[in-house]
């Protein structure tokens, strides 16, 4: 699967986005870091085992090596999509799973759940650019013997 231009349109558009949202990650105070580091905890509850400050500045290079990853096209788009879908999974699991994100149906967000329900469109972009197969190379068809030129 190779860089086409529907692909760049998708891959540079988000990954502009992820590097800005991981640079201004880097500048984040131990409160803010404390706070996303809570939410996650409520699809991931190992990462409390991280000192804040950590988890905090390693979400921060998680979104740069992504966002980087999408915007350089040596990075073949197939390996790309498979991080961004796995992130995009992620927050859809911190979105889930964070009370008073959702309404009570368990989807729908709540006025505090906008925010990251908004963050489906990583996935749904990561998932796009997977199974999207109309530039895949087709395999060669066989040529069956056409009988010329054979010898009876």
């Amino acid at each position: 699967m190779g860089f086409t231009p529907s692909h760049a349109i998708l891959r540079l558009v988000t990954g502009a986005y992820l590097i800005n949202s991981g640079v201004t990650k880097l500048s984040l105070d131990e409160q803010k870091a404390e706070a996303i580091q809570n939410m996650a905890a409520n699809a991931i509850p190992q990462v409390k085992q991280i000192p804040a400050a950590t988890f905090g500045k390693a979400v921060a290079a998680g979104e740069i090596a992504l966002g980087s990853a999408l915007v350089l096209p040596i990075v073949p788009t197939k390996l790309a999509a498979l991080g961004l879908t796995a992130f995009g999974a992620g927050l859809l699991a911190v979105y889930a799973k964070t009370p008073g994100l959702t309404q009570a149906d368990g989807v729908r967000p709540t006025p505090a759940g906008v925010a990251m329900a908004k963050d489906s469109w990583l996935a749904a972009i990561g998932l796009a650019l997977l199974i999207d197969r109309k530039h895949r190379k087709a395999p060669k068809a066989v040529a069956a013997p056409s009988g010329k030129g054979s010898k009876k």
